[in-house]
């Protein structure tokens, strides 16, 4: 399924039907002004107060919906949202598919913001190395200096036929190991729980099983961790069944003989809310649910809380609430059949609010929030979300939105044109942005496309506190932007050649000489292909995989990584200290599940001052010396090897 929605991504890529608005605006609003609001706003959304009036409203949009489409049957735009909503149907076999650091140290995911887990597929649990890949758990022991693999196991339950399912993303609390994945064949998220003992052992211990549409994005990550608490977003489209609660998320514990009785419901009708606007500006295409789980205890438990909004979504997890910014799909006449609205669902489980907004933000490296809950967004006047392929096209008109977290209400109320300050704008639609310090940074380059040479590229530095805009002129395409303490790094190519360049921010930010790797480009487009391990303010080193030189970005599925290179940053001068490179690049490991890295499948990890590459099956040791980093041992922790070793210790 996901190789056929790519496949559709591309087209829609090369030639998308794309729509602007007239001037860049709070929406539902022809001259930038604030709507009026319908009532006095209420501090949070009103919920529904029954499953009645929830589901004759459900029924209502959907009789309106299939109204306004029979009116425009053919459109591209509705032929795209039909074709996202039929993600949920069960579908043929399909072959496709600031760093936060523990007590320990032992952060070795690039995450966005601190003390706020993401799903990946390496972590860290006690003297051990977990990895997920290719539909498989392994353990390897690096502690008391080893570099051993020690335990394996399919990631999915015993019971299941695993051959139209994805797992994608893992996280580790405690002794607990979550694999999170999407199952075509049962239609729904999965939340697969492993025991891990101190000496690396496995043993799968059950698996739960959501009601939802697929969650995966090109850019984020499903799945959130903060303390014992699982925190995940899953979107549901709806109107497309005849019970309309049937698509309201449910969870059950799965075994052989499960039926659909047993399901339970996450969220119920007065835990699902509406924001207060009048019908005809309201949108319940979509259901947005905020998910979240309990992992101390053996039996897992979740509770949920529900919006119904736009399909469009982005969603940015906080240390306190998960916000989603929902928009339309379809379009009409240069206009959104509704208005934009941005959710803040807090984490505790209260009610959340909602505010209207326009345009939308590109993924969620786009948010910010900072003290006191103040909220900065990048948003270009046109998108449709970071579903599937949604963030690598987002065009359009540039802004920065700036709001306080006592703006929000019931969702009467739109922003303000004085939240909106008018940014320049980049061509292409394959926009990085993200938020260092002070600034937020943003460019264009080449994405999951082809390679486009670029000898000149505007980057944007805002402060976005006094919305002073700079402009910095690089050599080089903008592909990655990523934060080195209180200065960033931005990768891109120009030619044939790989750039880093230092971005120095303060009062004035400046551009520092990059460093060239020659015949190469970036081999992980996911955030969490980076890392970055400081040594103090001024200093450190980070790690990227890297790949044959011209290579489109979408060869990373079907391509093995050349290498992981290795930079000393100091004082924004790089110099690399080594590469750490691939060689067994087999994957002759009988894979029955998710045998496409969509996730990628190399990482640098800095773990207790140590440097290691993960590279697909292999994962290798580099000894530094002197300033230069060489190999100092590998591991291939494959099925096929640690089988031939069993067999050949027997």
């Amino acid at each position: 399924m996901r190789k056929s929605i790519f496949a559709a991504g591309v087209v829609l890529t090369a030639g998308i039907a794309v729509f602007s608005y007239s001037q860049f605006g709070p929406a539902g609003t022809d001259d930038g002004q604030p709507s009026v609001s319908i009532a006095k706003p209420g501090k949070t959304m009103p919920a529904f107060v029954s499953e009645d009036e929830l589901k004759a409203q459900l029924k209502k949009k959907r009789q309106q919906r299939e109204r306004d489409m029979n009116k425009s049957a053919g459109a591209a735009n509705e032929s795209f949202m039909t074709d996202s909503a039929t993600l949920s149907a069960p579908s043929p076999a399909s072959s496709a598919k600031p760093e936060a650091k523990s007590k320990d140290d032992d952060g070795i995911t690039n995450t966005q913001v601190a003390g706020v887990d993401e799903g990946g597929i390496v972590k860290v649990h006690g003297d051990h190395l977990v990895i997920l890949r290719r539909g498989r758990l392994f353990t390897v022991k690096v502690g008391d200096n080893a570099l051993k693999p020690v335990s394996s196991v399919n990631a999915y339950a015993p019971d299941v036929n695993p051959s139209n399912d994805w797992y994608d993303e893992m996280l580790v609390s405690g002794n607990t190991i979550v694999v999170v994945g999407y199952s075509y064949a049962r239609g729904g998220t999965e939340l697969n729980l492993f025991d891990i003992n101190e000496v690396g052992g496995l043993k799968y211990r059950a698996t739960y099983h959501l009601r939802s549409n697929d969650y995966y994005s090109s850019r984020n990550y499903a799945s959130r961790l903060i303390g014992d608490k699982l925190v995940f977003y899953t979107p549901q489209y709806l109107g497309y069944s005849d019970d309309p609660m049937s698509q309201f998320p449910t969870y059950r514990k799965w075994h052989k003989a499960a039926k659909p009785n047993e399901f339970k419901p996450i969220v119920s009708a007065t835990r699902t809310y509406r924001p207060n606007v009048a019908e005809d500006r309201s949108s319940m295409s979509a259901l947005h649910t905020v998910t979240v789980c309990d992992l101390a205890s053996r039996e897992m438990t979740c509770h949920g809380t529900a919006v119904v909004g736009s399909p469009g979504r982005i969603f940015y997890v906080s240390q306190k609430s998960v916000y989603v910014w929902t928009t339309e799909w379809s379009n009409r006449s240069g206009k959104s059949d509704s208005e934009s609205m941005l959710y803040k669902m807090p984490l505790d489980g209260s009610a959340p609010q909602a505010l209207g907004v326009a345009g939308a933000p590109i993924d969620q490296f786009s948010f910010n929030e900072t003290d006191g809950e103040q909220l900065n967004v990048l948003v270009r006047s046109d998108g449709r979300g970071e579903a599937m392929w949604g963030g690598e096209y987002a065009i359009g008109d540039t802004s920065l939105f700036r709001v306080s977290a006592d703006a929000f209400s019931d969702g009467s109320s739109n922003a303000s044109v004085d939240n909106y300050r008018s940014l320049p704008k980049v061509d292409g639609y394959a926009f990085q942005n993200r938020f260092v310090g002070d600034y937020v940074l943003y460019g264009s380059g080449n994405g999951w496309g082809n390679q486009v040479n670029k000898q000149s590229t505007p980057l944007y530095a805002v402060n976005w506190k006094t919305a002073t805009v700079n402009y910095l002129n690089l050599q080089h395409s903008v592909d990655r932007i990523e934060q080195l303490g209180n200065a960033a790094v931005v990768v891109g190519i120009s030619g044939s050649d790989l750039y880093f360049t230092p971005i120095k921010l303060g009062k004035r930010p400046d551009v520092k000489d990059p460093y060239v790797r020659p015949n190469a480009s970036q081999g992980e487009l996911r955030s969490h292909g980076f890392f970055y391990k400081p040594d103090n303010d001024n200093s450190g080193i980070l790690g990227l995989p890297i790949a044959r030189s011209g290579r489109p970005g979408y060869r990373h599925l079907a391509e093995d990584i050349a290498a992981i290179l290795f930079l000393k940053n100091s004082g924004l001068e790089f110099n690399q200290v080594g590469e750490l490179e691939a060689k067994d690049t087999s994957t002759a490991d009988n894979c029955k599940a998710s045998c496409v890295d969509w996730y990628g499948n190399a990482r640098p990890i800095f773990l207790r001052g140590r440097i290691f590459a993960l590279l697909g099956y292999e994962l290798v040791e580099g000894r530094l010396d002197d300033g230069r980093l060489s190999e100092s041992r590998r591991i291939n922790y494959s099925p096929r090897r640690t089988m031939a070793e069993r067999t050949e210790d027997e």
